[in-house]
C-alpha cells in the first residue's frame, strides 16, 4: 500500500510535441545546412561543390533529425503506456490506498480535507482510472504522443530550414555569398527564436539571442575551418 503520493511527471502535449519538434528540425536545418555551406564555400570558390555539401548535408540532416526523434517520441510514448498500466494495476489492486491518494493530491491543491475526500468519491464513482491520470499524470490515454508526426514534422521542417541558405547561396553572386548567407541565416534564426518562445512560454529575446549567437558561432568556425583547409590545399 502507498502512504505518499507518488511523483507526478506531466507529460508534453501531442501538438506540443509536434510543434517542438518542427520548430527545432527547423532551427538545426538552418544551422548545419549553413554551416556546411560556408564552411565548403570558404575552401573552394565554384559553386558546384558548394551546392552539393549543402544538398547532401540537408537530407542527411533530415533522415538523422527523423530517426533521432522517432527514437525519442517512442520512448517517451512507451513511459507513457507503462505509467498507464501502473495506474490501472494499482487501482485494481489498492483501491482504498488509490482513492486516499486521490483525496490528498485534491487537498493539496487547496481543498479542504471533507471537500477533497467528497470529490474524490465522486470521480472515483465515475471514472477511477479518468481522474487518477488526469491529476497524477497529465497523461490522455486517447492522445499519445505519436512518434511518427514527431520525426515527419523534424524531417520536414529540417529541409525547410535547410533551403532557405542553400537558395541564398545558389543565386548570390560569390562576392556577396558569404555575407547573404549570414544575413538570411540571422533573420530566419530570429524567426525561429520567436516562435519557439512563444511556443513554449518564454522570454522571446533570451531565446532568439540564444539561437542567434549559437548559429553564428557554428557558422564562424566551419567558415574558418574552410579556409584553413583551402590555404593549406587538403
Amino acid at each position: 500500500m502507498k502512504n505518499h503520493p507518488e511523483e507526478h511527471t506531466d507529460t508534453s502535449n501531442a501538438k506540443l510535441n509536434w510543434l517542438r519538434a518542427s520548430v527545432l528540425g527547423a532551427n538545426d536545418g538552418i544551422v548545419s545546412v549553413a554551416s556546411i555551406i560556408v564552411g565548403v564555400a570558404g575552401a573552394v570558390t565554384t559553386i558546384g561543390p558548394i551546392l552539393i555539401a549543402g544538398i547532401a548535408g540537408l537530407f542527411a540532416g533530415a533522415l538523422s533529425m527523423a530517426a533521432g526523434e522517432y527514437v525519442s517520441v517512442s520512448s517517451q510514448r512507451d513511459t507513457e503506456k507503462v505509467l498507464l498500466e501502473k495506474e490501472r494495476y494499482e487501482l485494481e489492486h489498492f483501491p482504498e490506498a488509490e482513492l486516499a491518494e486521490l483525496a490528498q493530491l485534491y487537498e493539496q491543491k487547496g481543498l479542504s480535507r471533507e471537500t477533497a475526500y467528497t470529490v474524490a468519491e465522486e470521480l472515483t464513482a465515475h471514472d477511477a482510472f479518468a481522474a487518477h491520470i488526469d491529476i497524477e499524470l497529465n497523461i490522455d490515454p486517447n492522445d499519445l504522443t505519436n512518434p511518427w508526426h514527431a520525426a515527419i514534422a523534424s524531417a520536414i521542417s529540417f529541409i525547410v530550414g535547410g533551403v532557405i541558405p542553400l537558395i541564398i547561396v545558389a543565386f548570390s553572386p560569390e562576392i556577396i555569398r558569404i555575407p547573404a548567407t549570414f544575413i538570411s541565416v540571422i533573420i530566419a534564426l530570429v524567426l525561429t527564436g520567436v516562435i519557439s518562445a512563444k511556443a513554449s512560454n518564454t522570454n522571446a529575446t533570451r531565446a532568439t539571442i540564444r539561437v542567434v549567437v549559437g548559429g553564428v558561432v557554428a557558422m564562424v568556425v566551419t567558415y574558418g575551418i574552410g579556409k584553413l583547409f583551402g590555404v593549406v590545399g587538403l
